[in-house]
């Protein structure tokens, strides 16, 4: 995980199967990271992370993403994960959280697209739709 203050810009790397202790220390480490340092922009390196167990998918819904929604965080770029059972984790997650209110969210293959889009000047957006693939 790094943090680039002058541009408000966080990166973490997921690599792996996570056991749930390893995943829930890790994504606190991710929030609290956010919260600290008014992230605004988030880029999560997701092609080798594996699966996330159904108990953990629940967990990141109910504790993290109320207080993600709370956060300063306005844009999260995912670069996505190369096993399909990770993509379908991560869209469950996002589906069960409903409105996403004004975190902008968008997956990408690349890095240099996924930075593009990151350091574009925040405007006006429909969150909810911009979850797409680019």
């Amino acid at each position: 995980m790094s943090f680039d203050e002058d541009r408000s810009t966080a990166y973490a790397v997921w690599n792996g199967f996570l056991s749930s202790h390893e995943f829930q220390e890790a994504v606190l480490a991710c929030i609290g990271l956010i919260e600290e340092n008014g992230i605004t922009r988030w880029l999560a390196d997701n092609p080798k992370m594996k699966a996330i167990r159904q108990a953990d998918q629940a967990w990141f819904v109910e504790v993290i993403m109320p207080r993600l929604l709370q956060s300063s965080l306005r844009r999260m770029a995912t670069l996505v994960s190369e096993d399909l059972f990770n993509k379908m984790a991560v869209e469950q997650m996002i589906q069960r959280a409903g409105n996403l209110h004004h975190l902008a969210m968008c997956d990408f293959k690349d890095e240099g697209e996924a930075m593009l889009w990151l350091m574009a000047p925040f405007s006006v957006e429909n969150p909810a739709k911009s979850r797409d693939e680019r």
